[in-house]
């Protein structure tokens, strides 16, 4: 693919023949976006292998009336540490970026869920950017006469003799990269001659890269400083994208109406390899993410003597996908790229799976990390190591996808840990131990799976709400820990919580669950309670078996508040079984409802309150979270688990999907809306709403009275509003004690989630 061909290319972009570095590293005025990048790999002095990125961007913002520009910059660094499997990122934003954002988010640029936009227009519109983002400590100086680049200390430059310097750095989270690299190839055009682009003239790029140059230097990883013994990088310098309309003070007709008011969305697949034979490769495939047309698909392939050759009928197709539990993004671990014309088909596998880049201007995140190559090109086997980058093909635009992408993990992570076919290992993990293997003596299989595993996953399997299940993982991010260490959890919860509807439904008389009969329907009482029963000590061995790294103080504190949580949620369902029509004839003849809407919030408090508070609890536990952080955010999930269930009793009144408008009161339930009926109502009215929901009534028509009374007296608004006031307030202590982040973002998004449904 070439320019368009009315596509002339401003006069600061290279002509045709070799790319002159001396006046092409510079900053190009032309270019709206304009990025200068180094990836590497190397062997420390301490024999690990370790790879970094860097890339510094610089963003035309605005034309001054004297038609100077100004800029906004961006660097995104990251260190990967192979032997530790560990992935040190650091994206750095200019100062000016939360006004831009804040624009951006009023006007609905960004592809994100309503709540998300809204929770982040909070952070920005308070001057702040959400962690891992940062801003740069002092100000970005990019000279225009010599590659000089300095973000806020931050720096990349060229010295006299031709050799480029790059300084990165995090005091904060003990990060460095320190690097000089010379080149070994010369300069090299990516993409068709140079050229890219996805298919408006304003979009076309130059790109040029020099794939192979010898690097020295150092990195800090933890703190801990390791000199580089062996290693080699990679550099590339991309700019174009004409400025655009809406920066200009005077507009002019660089670029026409049309085609600025057209919106291209593209996604991209970008690989680079070095090969232990000299051959250096890239590929390049940019797709647009909601069609899936391929806009572009090309590679370049650059020999050991530098000879360069462009390729256009290429396939580069990942596979074995890992989903990232941060953002529920789906990324590749195994590329695949053949080039027929060369004889070429090598594999890039990812040294590990979590290399995922979190930047909320990448709304929010990408994938670019190391992967180890080995191929074929004319039959002879090469290997290499490599860079892959994944951009854009998924976005956190709704909530409802989000947890629907969460289920499907939970899903995932109940396989491994309570397996539908488990053998003898599996088993004797579930209901011993190694070191007590002979409890197994006489144990049968299929009998174990038949009256254990297969009960619950016959619930488990039919899909929940996977909020729960997030929440622990969600508060491990939120005050500095790393939950992909943690993934496995993400079953504990749903296992607790079926164990409880299971033996829940047996109490109630229910003859459903989740769209199928209830456990003890298909299983009977007897194996229905117990596998019920078990599931809490399944759960439990959650926590213990798959995290052995914990340390015993860490394992105490998770055991207090999981047993906390077992013996109020036993106490909430005794007071749900015995019922709340003792305290009706009281606020009957008194017209008063604290005691009784008190006594709601207590049952639904430690049903399904305290199971969420206490899921929260663990996982900012674990991450490292201070008293106060851990007690706050505690107190967070508990009024999120509090609101949902009253949110519940007001949905079953103005309709939920799935469910018959009001069950409740046919089941002639004390509900919060009833209690908060008491007084609204007088006492005739009282009365009359007392003997309908003891008449427990199934005349659609009775219903709808009790409802429209509730409604005209404003017990059912007054619910939501109840359950709005709870959140807020205890959103207003989380907000002053956990930083401002994306997982932050998710936090809140998660209540307004939970209060907002089905609105």
């Amino acid at each position: 693919m070439t320019p368009n061909s009315n596509f002339v290319a401003p006069s600061d972009w290279p002509g045709p023949g070799p790319i002159d570095l001396n006046v092409h590293d510079l900053p190009h005025n032309s270019s709206d976006t304009e990025w200068w990048y180094i990836n590497g790999h190397f062997v420390g002095e301490d024999d690990k292998e370790y790879s970094f990125f860097a890339s510094f961007f610089r963003i035309a913002k605005d034309v001054l009336e004297d038609g100077s520009l100004t800029h906004a910059h961006a660097l995104n660094w990251a260190i990967v540490d192979v032997a530790n499997k560990s992935y040190y990122a650091d994206p750095i934003l200019d100062p000016t970026t939360p006004e831009i954002l804040k624009e951006q988010l009023i006007k609905g640029y960004y592809n994100i869920d309503a709540r998300l936009n809204r929770a982040f227009l909070e952070i920005v519109s308070r001057g702040n950017v959400p962690l891992p983002d940062r801003v740069f400590e002092a100000p970005v100086t990019v000279s225009m006469t010599s590659l000089d680049l300095d973000f806020g200390t931050n720096t990349m430059h060229k010295d006299g003799d031709g050799n480029y310097h790059v300084y990165c750095h995090n005091e904060n989270r003990g990060m460095e990269l320190n690097i000089k690299f010379q080149p070994l190839k010369q300069p090299t055009r990516q993409g068709h001659d140079g050229f890219t682009q996805v298919g408006l003239k304003s979009d076309t790029m130059f790109y040029y890269y020099i794939p192979r140059n010898l690097m020295t230097g150092s990195v800090k990883v933890g703190g801990k400083e390791i000199k580089i013994k062996e290693g080699s990088c990679w550099y590339d310098h991309e700019f174009g994208g004409v400025i655009k309309q809406s920066k200009r003070k005077n507009a002019s007709a660089d670029v026409p109406e049309e085609e600025e008011k057209e919106k291209v969305s593209y996604a991209w697949n970008w690989f680079s390899c070095q090969l232990d034979n000299g051959t250096d490769i890239t590929a390049t495939m940019l797709v647009n993410p909601d069609t899936k047309e391929i806009f572009d698909n090309f590679s370049v392939i650059v020999d050991k003597d530098g000879n360069r050759t462009e390729y256009a009928d290429i396939s580069l197709v990942g596979s074995n996908s890992w989903t990232s539990p941060r953002t529920t993004h789906d990324y590749p671990q195994t590329w695949t790229l053949t080039i027929p014309a060369a004889n070429l088909q090598i594999v890039g596998a990812s040294e590990f799976e979590n290399q995922e880049f979190i930047t909320l201007i990448s709304k929010p995140a990408f994938w670019e990390g190391r992967v180890r190559v080995t191929g074929t090109i004319n039959g002879q086997q090469v290997n290499g190591l490599g860079f892959l980058e994944r951009h854009g093909f998924q976005h956190l635009n709704s909530l409802d996808d989000f947890f629907k992408r969460i289920s499907k993990q939970v899903l995932e992570q109940i396989e491994l840990v309570l397996p539908q076919d488990a053998n003898y290992d599996q088993v004797r993990r579930l209901m011993a131990s190694a070191e007590m293997d002979h409890y197994m003596d006489g144990v049968n299989l299929d009998v174990y799976k038949n009256t254990i595993i297969e009960p619950l996953r016959a619930i488990i399997d039919r899909g929940g709400k996977s909020w729960r299940s997030y929440a622990c993982l969600l508060c491990i991010d939120c005050v500095g820990g790393d939950s992909t260490k943690f993934k496995h959890w993400l079953a504990m919860p749903e296992i607790m919580h079926v164990g409880s509807l299971i033996v829940d439904d047996i109490q109630d008389k229910s003859e459903s669950r989740r769209g199928g009969p209830s456990c003890h329907k298909v299983y009977g009482d007897a194996v229905a309670i117990n596998s019920g029963t078990a599931a809490y000590f399944v759960s439990l061995h959650t926590l213990q078996y798959f995290t052995p790294w914990l340390t015993d103080a860490q394992r105490l504190k998770m055991y207090d508040v999981y047993f906390l949580c077992l013996r109020a949620g036993h106490a909430g369902q005794a007071f749900d079984i015995n019922g709340l029509d003792y305290l009706m004839p009281e606020a009957i003849e008194t017209g008063l409802s604290e005691r009784i809407e008190k006594s709601v919030l207590c049952t639904h408090r430690l049903k399904s309150a305290v199971p969420a508070g206490c899921l929260a609890r663990i996982g900012a536990q674990i991450g490292g979270g201070s008293d106060d952080q851990v007690e706050t955010i505690g107190r967070y999930f508990e009024s999120i688990g509090l609101a949902f269930q009253v949110i519940d009793d007001v949905l079953n009144l103005r309709g939920l999907p799935g469910k018959t408008r009001g069950e409740d009161i046919t089941a002639g339930k004390v509900t919060f809306p009833v209690a908060k009926a008491m007084s609204k109502l007088n006492k005739e009215e009282r009365v009359w709403l007392w003997n309908m929901l003891q008449s427990h009534p199934e005349d659609p028509a009775v219903i709808e009275t009790v409802i429209n009374k509730l409604e005209e007296c404003g017990a059912i608004q007054a619910s939501q509003d109840h359950a709005e006031d709870m959140v807020r307030e205890a959103w207003e202590k989380v907000d002053r004690t956990i930083p401002d982040s994306f997982y932050k973002m998710l936090l809140r998004s998660f209540g307004w989630y939970v209060l907002e449904r089905h609105y």
